[in-house]
């Protein structure tokens, strides 16, 4: 389980964690209750979207005839679908939403 919120750690856990000013912490909660707090992997490249972009790019390019506009009736349905959903960027998942 990851935090993703804003978080202060005591400057000892800082320096036994090697984090630096902008490093996040990965909390790993046990069946026991115990909390194991470690460093979080620095990955800004996400594997999967990586495959996929790639699959993407390739269908593109062996298939550019099978890009196409959508139909003005599937944009109005789905304006139509999420004309009243609220939502916001900046919010941090619940955790059931994560």
């Amino acid at each position: 389980m990851h935090i993703a919120n804003y978080q202060l750690a005591h400057h000892s856990v800082r320096k036994a964690l090697g984090l630096s000013k902008r490093d996040k912490i990965y909390y790993s909660i046990q069946l026991n209750g115990q909390v194991i707090m470690s460093k979080a992997a620095q990955s800004e490249d996400d594997p999967v979207l990586g495959q996929f972009l790639d699959f993407i790019v390739e269908d593109i390019r062996n298939n550019p005839l099978h890009i196409q506009a959508i139909s003005s009736d599937l944009f109005n349905r789905v304006q139509s679908l999420i004309t009243d959903v609220e939502f916001d960027l900046d919010s941090p998942l619940s955790d059931e939403d994560e």
